[in-house]
Formats: C-alpha cells, sequence, structure tokens
C-alpha cells in the first residue's frame, strides 16, 4: 500500500510539474484560442430547442423550438427564450429514439442510470451520455438525473453492446446483454460510471485519457463563459470555467483505457424483468423520432410583476381531456394567473413504457381527440402530434404554470384500476411529458367507516390509498428525480372523528366519502406537496370552509379550496361570484351543528376566508378550465370560470393579468 501510494504521489507531481510547464508556454507566448461566435438573433428563423443568439449584447438559449416571427426578440417571448448565464446543457428530459417493430410485435426496453466521475453542483454534468445498442438503430441519451431508455426492442437470440459516449468522456461499452425481457443497467444507488478526460483532437478521440488530452485542454485553459476561447464540452464539472479542477478531473483517471472501465463494472447490476407474453407493449402505430420538425409554435405572452416568490398562492385548473385537443392547452388559451394546469385523466393501471410515447387514451388513459378511443378504433398520436404536445407543456411550464399529471378520476377509480395502480409506468408517463408532478385524484368508492378519536379512527381502504401515495413517493425518490405529488381530497375527506369540532351532526351527516382521507392524510401527509381540496358536489348543507378547516386540523401544506362551476356534479349547490350583503366570511360555522350553507357558497367569501384564515401559501383550485365547454352553461347568477378565476387573482391575489380569459372553444368530437 505505502509503495503504491508513492507511485501516485510522484505521478501526481510529475503531472504537476508538466502542467505548470505547459501552462506558463500558453501564458508566456500568448497563444489564444479562436471560439465559434454565437449568431445574433434573426426573425424569420427555424431555431431548434437549446439553441443559442445573442440579443441586445446578452445571450439566449432557446427553450422550444420554432420559428421566428418580428416582435418575437428573445427578452419578448420567455416563454421562447431564456438568458444564457452558462453553458449549454443537455435536455433535462431523456430523449429517446426507437426501432421499427413489426406491428403487433413483442417489445422489451432497456434503461438505465449514467453517472460522471465528476465532482459538481450541476446536475447536467449526468446529462447527455449517448447510450447506443450494437446492431440496431436505436439510441437513448440520459437526462440530468442519469437516467436513459431504449424502447422498442424486439426479442433477439444474440447478446448485444451498449455503448455509453460522450463528447470528452471515454466511450465504454456493456457486453453480453441478452433481450429475453425488459433490461435495467445500473441503478440510483450502482449507476453505471463515466470518465471525462478523453479530448476530441481532429475531430477524432484515441479511447485512452493521456497527456495529449491533457494538452488539449490547455488550449482552453483559464477561460469562463463569455471569453473566446472557452469550450463548454470541456468545462466538466460545468461550473462555467476551464481551470485547474478540470485538469484534476483528467489527472483522476489518467493513463486509463476501455479496458480499465471492464475491471470497475460491477454486472450484478444488469438486472432482467421477464415479461409475461399477456403484457407484452405492442409497437405503436406511428413511431416518434428525435428528428421530427415542430410546427407548433407556442404564442408568446407577456409576464407580469416579477417572480413570485417559493411561497406563492396556488391556483390549480383541472384540464378535462375529453372533447378537447392537445392544441388547446396553448398558452394563449390558459391565463397566465394559472400556477399549474392538471391534465385529467390518466388510468392509474397504464402500462406505459417510458420512450414508447402512447399518449392515447387505451395505454395512458388521455381522451383527447388525436388519441382517442372510438366505435372505428384506437387513435394514435402521430410523432409530429407526440412532439408538439411536448412543446406546449414546455412553454406553459416556461412561461410559469406547472403541468401534472391527474391519475385515476371518476371514471377510473370504480373498477379494478386502483388496484393495480404501477407506480413505475406512471412516473415514466408523467416524465416523458415535461410534467412537474403527479395528482392522486382517488376516487375510489366503497370504503367504510369505523368512527373513533384520531388514534383509532380508521377505513376500510386505508390500505389502498396509503399504499399508491407511499408507492409513488419512493419510486420518485428511488430515481431522484425533481416530481411533487399532490391528493385530490373529497369534500368530507377529513370528518367524522370522534372528539373533535368534525364529528357526524356536528358537521354533515352521512356522507359516503366522510374521513376517507383522514389517514392517509395523516399518516402520509409529508410526502405530498399540496391538497387540491374538492369542496363542492357536497349539496347546499356542505361547507367549505369547515372542509378546509378538517383538513388544516391533520396537514400543516398548501391547501387549495376548490370550487366547480354550476351545474354541479351533485348536490344541486350554485356557486355564486358575490357575497350576499352584510353576511360575514366566517360567519356561522363550526357551531356544533350542520347549517345550510349556500349562504356562504360563493367566491368572494372563500376568497376572504383563505386570505385571513388560512395560511399565506393556499390557493385555490378550479374543476375544471372546460366545463362550460364541455358540459352545459352555467345557470343564471352563477360564476363561470373566467369571472371566478379573475377575481381570484385580483383579490387573494394572484401572479398574474387578471384581464385574461378563457376563450370560448367548441366541443371536439374524436
Amino acid at each position: 500500500m505505502k509503495t503504491s501510494g508513492k507511485k501516485l504521489w510522484f505521478k501526481v507531481i510529475a503531472l504537476s510539474i508538466s502542467l505548470m510547464l505547459l501552462l506558463s508556454m500558453f501564458v508566456t507566448t500568448g497563444i489564444g484560442i479562436s471560439g465559434a461566435a454565437i449568431p445574433e438573433w434573426q426573425p424569420n428563423t427555424d431555431y431548434a430547442k437549446d439553441a443559442l443568439v445573442t440579443y441586445s449584447g446578452k445571450t439566449y438559449q432557446c427553450i422550444a423550438a420554432h420559428k421566428s416571427l418580428d416582435g418575437w426578440q428573445p427578452p419578448n417571448v420567455p416563454a421562447l427564450w431564456k438568458e444564457s448565464t452558462g453553458p449549454v446543457t443537455p435536455p433535462s428530459t431523456p430523449v429517446v429514439v426507437t426501432p421499427t417493430v413489426p406491428p403487433g410485435g413483442q417489445t422489451f426496453t432497456i434503461s438505465g442510470v449514467i453517472k460522471a466521475d465528476v465532482t459538481s453542483n450541476n446536475p447536467a454534468v449526468n446529462a447527455g451520455f449517448k447510450v447506443e445498442a450494437s446492431g440496431m438503430s436505436t439510441y437513448g441519451i440520459s437526462d440530468n438525473n442519469g437516467y436513459f431508455t431504449l424502447s422498442g426492442f424486439p426479442p433477439v437470440s444474440a447478446n448485444i453492446t451498449l455503448k455509453i459516449t460522450k463528447t470528452n468522456h471515454l466511450r465504454r461499452e456493456i457486453q453480453g446483454i441478452r433481450l429475453s425481457g425488459h433490461v435495467t443497467v445500473g441503478s440510483a444507488n450502482k449507476p453505471v460510471q463515466m470518465w471525462a478526460g478523453d479530448m476530441v483532437i481532429d475531430g477524432k478521440q484515441d479511447d485512452a485519457i493521456n497527456m495529449s488530452d491533457i494538452v488539449e485542454l490547455i488550449t482552453s485553459y483559464n477561460t469562463s463563459v463569455g471569453n473566446p476561447g472557452y469550450k463548454a464540452e470541456s468545462d466538466f464539472n460545468m461550473d462555467n470555467a476551464i481551470n485547474m479542477e478540470d485538469i484534476l478531473i483528467i489527472i483522476n483517471h489518467f493513463n486509463k483505457s476501455m479496458a480499465d472501465y471492464q475491471q470497475d463494472y460491477d454486472y450484478n447490476t444488469i438486472t432482467y424483468t421477464p415479461v409475461p407474453t399477456s403484457s407484452m407493449t405492442t409497437a405503436p402505430t406511428s413511431t416518434p423520432t428525435n428528428t421530427i420538425p415542430s410546427t407548433y409554435t407556442p404564442t408568446p405572452t407577456p409576464t407580469y410583476g416579477t417572480p413570485p416568490p417559493p411561497a406563492q398562492r396556488m391556483y390549480v385548473g383541472y384540464a378535462g381531456t375529453w372533447n378537447t385537443s392537445i392544441y388547446d392547452l396553448d398558452p394563449k388559451n390558459i391565463p397566465n394567473y394559472f400556477t399549474h394546469v392538471n391534465l385529467a385523466f390518466a388510468r392509474p393501471d397504464t402500462t406505459y413504457q417510458k420512450g414508447s410515447y402512447a399518449f392515447d387514451q387505451a395505454v395512458a388513459g388521455f381522451e383527447f381527440v388525436e388519441g382517442a378511443t372510438t366505435f372505428t378504433g384506437q387513435k394514435k398520436f402521430t410523432p409530429q402530434q407526440v412532439q408538439d404536445f411536448k412543446n406546449i407543456i414546455a412553454a406553459l411550464k416556461a412561461r410559469g404554470t406547472e403541468v401534472w399529471v391527474s391519475i385515476g378520476g371518476w371514471a377510473y377509480s370504480q373498477g379494478s384500476q386502483w388496484a393495480n395502480f404501477n407506480a413505475p409506468h406512471v412516473v415514466d408517463l408523467a416524465l416523458d411529458l415535461g410534467a412537474t408532478g403527479i395528482d392522486v385524484d382517488w376516487e375510489s368508492s366503497g370504503s367504510t367507516v369505523k368512527k373513533g378519536p384520531p388514534d383509532t379512527f380508521s377505513c376500510s381502504k386505508d390500505g389502498e390509498i396509503k399504499g399508491i401515495v407511499s408507492s409513488l413517493y419512493n419510486e420518485i425518490k428511488s430515481r431522484g428525480v425533481k416530481m411533487g405529488i399532490s391528493i385530490a381530497g373529497w369534500s368530507t375527506g377529513a370528518y367524522y372523528v370522534l372528539g373533535t369540532p368534525f364529528e357526524e351532526g356536528k358537521v354533515q351527516w352521512g356522507s359516503p366519502f366522510g374521513g376517507t382521507m383522514y389517514r392517509v392524510v395523516k399518516d402520509n401527509g409529508h410526502m405530498l406537496s399540496h391538497i387540491n381540496l374538492m369542496s363542492y358536489d357536497g349539496g347546499e348543507y356542505y361547507d367549505p370552509r369547515e372542509g378546509y378547516e378538517a383538513y388544516r386540523a391533520i396537514y400543516d401544506g398548501p391547501i387549495n379550496v376548490g370550487i366547480e362551476i354550476a351545474p354541479e356534479g351533485s348536490g344541486g349547490a350554485v356557486l355564486k361570484l358575490n357575497a350576499e350583503p352584510g353576511s360575514a366570511y366566517d360567519g356561522e360555522m363550526l357551531t356544533g351543528q350542520n347549517n345550510m350553507a349556500s349562504k356562504y357558497y360563493n367566491v368572494e367569501t372563500l376568497v376572504n376566508y383563505v386570505k385571513n384564515k388560512g395560511k399565506p401559501f393556499d390557493g385555490f383550485m378550479i374543476w375544471q378550465i372546460w366545463k362550460q365547454r364541455v358540459h352545459q352553461p352555467a345557470p343564471a347568477g352563477a360564476a363561470t370560470e373566467n369571472s371566478a378565476g379573475q377575481y381570484i387573482c385580483r383579490n387573494l391575489p394572484l401572479r398574474g393579468d387578471p384581464n385574461q380569459t378563457i376563450p370560448s372553444l367548441p366541443p371536439l368530437k374524436p
């Protein structure tokens, strides 16, 4: 051990002396490096995602592919451009190309986790690794978490080799992989490590890390973002500068070649998951590729004020997918005071495979006209529609509106869908869409309540809903991705607990869903980002203010009080905009009697209650954005989607323009 330690120390000293000599040569001789100039922004130009331009002395990075127009200068359209303060980072969502598979053929997926052996505060160091399979025209690109997926492989008898590459990194090959089922190569705990330092010299890499690589790195040494000689691909730790830290990264694996990877790799990290014939993935009719040009152009939307603080109030809008199109979600149709759009609904038992882009009703559950189940057969998203859908979501997120996938809903909760809930498939779907989080709308009926004090209170289906939230939380955590979880809380879901103000009779009598959310919120609330309280469909005796307080008694996080545009699904209550003259926003509540509450069921009262009695991060939720469009007009005197949203924006208040409206769009037929 002492001898090898001395050898390593002498090696470091020798390399350091060589480096100092080389550095002094470059400093004293004034050798300069010319870098490629970033072009000036131009109108009527096609820009790809991540393209760089300059405008008014600043550098901007393209967020969504588009064709520029007059007036769409980067500062004017934050949905399309962001100011670049560092090197271009690879996309945060894995890019996947799938091979062609005969219709009806069985397919498998290869996925895994890659990690750059680099100390860095920038997670993008793990992104951009290209993974190719031998003998097949398919590849995947890792995301910021190092996660990659290759989908659509037919079974083959011969073993295949995975080749992993990235500019200025030592190429790696993992051999002997058999395609007899889904394959996982590496994990968050034991990722496939990649070594930086095999520099591209004269357009080639020599599959080794040696002195020529150090010499090449020194050509851009002591440069930073904005300097002509700075090369982002040589900034291994992505700290916006090329310095001694990057040279030490090369030294860490100095004199190594591809053969040294094999000695370093634990083949036990490869796992094989057999797939029963009955559950094999069938290749979609149309297979997306990452080379499809996008025709969708997000509509520029103005911004108002400054970015909100972390504790901003939310306004969540559920966007039902039936009788609508993915193109209806264009930011121009969604007022910018919506902080969240929940896509409703995906199937809890979805068989979605990462990289398949099967966003249709049969697989994902969404009922958009582009992928609806019809009397004439199942419609499938075209490759162009897949790309456009992802671009729309990216445009909403870029302007400050998060997009969540809502799973379940009434239609997907009445059979065995929740019993067959599959957290990995749901997370795969959300990741492929670029969603920010997953909303659990568990509307399972038939849960019986065992009324008791807080410690013993329980329902017969507590195990199901707690298992759903826990498995989803653990799946997200195991992948190391940043993704939130919310639940849609039943109106009376925290009622009927003995010894509290919410005992049956003190609040609403006989609700079939009374207490069904109590246990999961109380025991698993730390796993939730927020609760969307379905404080509607409860009839004229249900008081949303009391419903809010029942959840607040057991949950410290954000609660979004829900409103529904009349006519409601059940109960007959009608949401109005303004309060009756002289009524108090906190009057006649928690009196120990189940009062008629319709006097207080209006947007004005609820806004005042949340603003004055709630927490500073509580907000609102609306069911749903397209309610009148896909159902029927609101009755005379009732609040509408626009009047309610604008009132909340002005008076809660919300960030955004309270004059923006949801346009009147016709319902669509698939």
